[in-house]
């Protein structure tokens, strides 16, 4: 009985470990413990702080070229408003010169029909009025310009009828029944004229 109960006790301590072992393994859990963030979920490793990827910092721009568009800009903005006032002006001038026209036509046909009395008072008042007309256009560089004995020009004249002539050959222009104006070297108004066909009988 004795015998078995010694045994027993020597199969229990050689079962035990040694005190270097357990001091091991006891180490070992400590530093397990110690390190909590050395795996994650799932058994995998979580990036250390020091590895994460740094946010790029913006390039600063090209202040210089910035400004250097700004200024391009800003010039051609002045130009295209002073463009498009100085076009307001002329056309604003135009429409008031085209509904003067009229009445300039009207004193010059007066004093066409009016020549066999130019000593006439009355006549002279009717010619001081249309010089008077004149020059103010002139002043605003508004002029008229002649078509009679040249080729028709559809840029400038409107053919409104075709007859034969006996002075002006085929293509040129025989009477100006409305004359033409001019604005600051632009067509204001075109003429209206007859153009010859030649003579007549082709001769």
């Amino acid at each position: 009985m004795k015998d078995n109960t010694q045994e027993k006790v020597e199969k229990e301590m050689e079962e035990k470990p040694s005190a270097e072992e357990a001091v091991s393994q006891e180490a070992e859990a400590q530093e397990a413990s110690a390190t909590p963030e050395a795996a994650c979920e799932g058994g995998e490793e979580k990036p250390a702080k020091d590895e994460e990827p740094k946010a790029e910092k913006p390039s600063e721009p090209d202040w210089k070229s910035l400004y250097a568009l700004t200024l391009a800009d800003f010039d051609n903005y002045k130009k295209r408003t002073a463009r498009d006032r100085e076009d307001t002006y002329r056309y604003a001038e135009a429409d008031i010169i085209k509904d003067v026209l009229p009445s300039v036509d009207n004193l010059a046909l007066a004093l066409a029909n009016a020549k066999d009395r130019e000593n006439d008072d009355f006549v002279k008042g009717v010619k001081l009025v249309y010089d008077t007309f004149l020059a103010a256009l002139k002043e605003h560089q508004a002029e008229p310009f002649d078509c009679v004995g040249k080729d028709l020009d559809t840029e400038t004249m409107e053919a409104i009828a075709t007859l034969p002539s006996e002075e002006f050959e085929e293509g040129k222009v025989s009477i100006e029944s409305k004359r033409g104006w001019m604005l600051k070297g632009k067509v204001l108004r075109a003429a209206q004229v007859v153009v010859s066909s030649g003579k007549s009988g082709g001769k």
